[in-house]
């Protein structure tokens, strides 16, 4: 091997179990470190030698992902950017189109996980338009071999995994060829997911044809009230910043008023910029029955902890990670009234056992003893600590965190 393989295949590989979570996470992290290797070495290093030693890198991660837990998806990045790298060494390798394109259906059709795609689109420049038709012509041969496509009522389909592979391609190929009405075939499908809808204008836009583009993200936005439709308004806000700024404000306020959350209304905050006066009332008035969202909104937005600390006990605030991230703000403004609130969090941790949630709570009374020193409150802190302690004695692990963070 060359001294780029030695440095960057042997992060790759492993013989090692990584069926369990933490250890395919450490294995994941070592390929990263590997492709960082790799990257950072292109500037000096042959073509050639980069895409031989990226190729067996890939074959080599995606033999280690079958294997693993890769629950955190650590490992998949890694694959993921492998990936990203191959169409680009090997057009700068002149890898030939005879050599590549067989590569390429057997990585789809054949390989030994079925979760990655390849990007004809990424592989343009290295296949060239002879290696393009040969791809072309290769997939119809493979479309041409497919068993009928069953019916609804049949649940099991042999080919499935190759009818998915080629409605993949058909659509970055239509991306490829620039064809405005087979883009929307191939994405919008049967018009009745709002996923769909987004990709399709994420599509248009990538053949640069903006306003079909802003005109289905917004077809999308409308689809209905669900996580899809909601994901696809930061696409089109953001497809508005970029190329109709003007249009962007209104399409935050209709964002907004479509699903009012903390985020939306940081997102209007920002559009609204020294209009914010005008749009404040209504904006909170619609967070109101979301009181987590009101705070959330007042304290990391507005930058207001004690307006939040005020609408957190006018609104019945119930969140404890809300309250929580509140109370560390409100100790700038009145730190004996915050005390109330941290014990309150202190109870609601230990309502659970388990070490972590024990060294939360110590950590939080040694800050609320902190807090009390030289105060009136100083004896009640104290007195409260011990309380916990005889109610808890049965949890030694909690004494030991109560001992670590040295208090009485």
């Amino acid at each position: 091997m060359t001294s780029l393989a030695d440095a960057v295949l042997p992060l790759i590989r492993t013989r090692a179990e990584l069926h369990r979570w933490g250890a395919a996470n450490a294995h994941g992290k070592q390929m990263h470190d590997a492709i960082d290797t790799l990257e950072s070495a292109l500037p000096e290093t042959d073509p050639g030698e980069a895409y031989q030693v990226a190729h067996k890198a890939l074959a080599s991660a995606i033999t280690v992902i079958a294997r693993a837990d890769d629950s955190s998806g650590i490992i998949g990045d890694g694959c993921r950017r492998l990936l990203a790298l191959h169409p680009r060494l090997a057009a700068a390798a002149s890898v030939p189109a005879s050599k590549l394109l067989p590569w390429m259906i057997r990585f789809q059709f054949d390989g030994d996980v079925d979760y990655f795609e390849l990007d004809p689109v990424a592989y343009t420049a290295a296949l060239g338009d002879t290696g393009i038709a040969g791809y072309r012509s290769r997939l119809d041969e493979i479309r041409g071999q497919l068993s009928p496509e069953p019916g609804s009522l049949v649940s099991h389909d042999p080919d499935r995994h190759a009818r998915w592979v080629l409605e993949w391609n058909d659509r970055r190929l239509a991306v490829l060829d620039r064809d405005v009405d087979e883009v929307i075939r191939t994405h919008a499908r049967d018009r009745k997911v709002a996923a769909w809808l987004h990709q399709t204008a994420e599509a248009l836009e990538e053949i640069g044809e903006t306003d079909l583009a802003v005109d289905w993200a917004r077809q999308a936005v409308d689809f209905d009230r669900g996580h899809q439709s909601l994901r696809a308004s930061e696409y089109w806000c953001k497809l508005l910043g970029t190329h109709r700024p003007g249009e962007l404000l209104d399409a935050r306020v209709y964002v907004f008023r479509r699903w009012p959350s903390a985020l939306t209304a940081s997102r209007l905050h920002t559009a609204v910029g020294a209009a914010w006066p005008e749009y404040e009332d209504e904006v909170l008035d619609a967070l109101a029955p979301r009181p987590s969202d009101a705070v959330t909104f007042t304290l990391t937005t507005l930058k207001d902890p004690a307006r939040a600390w005020r609408l957190a006990h006018d609104l019945g605030l119930d969140s404890l990670h809300a309250w929580s991230e509140l109370v560390k703000a409100y100790e700038r403004v009145d730190p004996l009234a915050a005390l109330p609130v941290h014990r309150q969090l202190v109870e609601s941790t230990l309502i659970h056992a388990g070490a972590a949630h024990y060294r939360d709570a110590a950590h939080r009374l040694a800050r609320m003893r902190r807090i009390a020193t030289g105060t009136e409150q100083a004896d009640t802190m104290d007195a409260f600590i011990a309380e916990l302690r005889d109610t808890h004695r049965r949890r030694p692990r909690l004494q030991q965190e109560f001992d670590r963070a040295q208090l009485p």
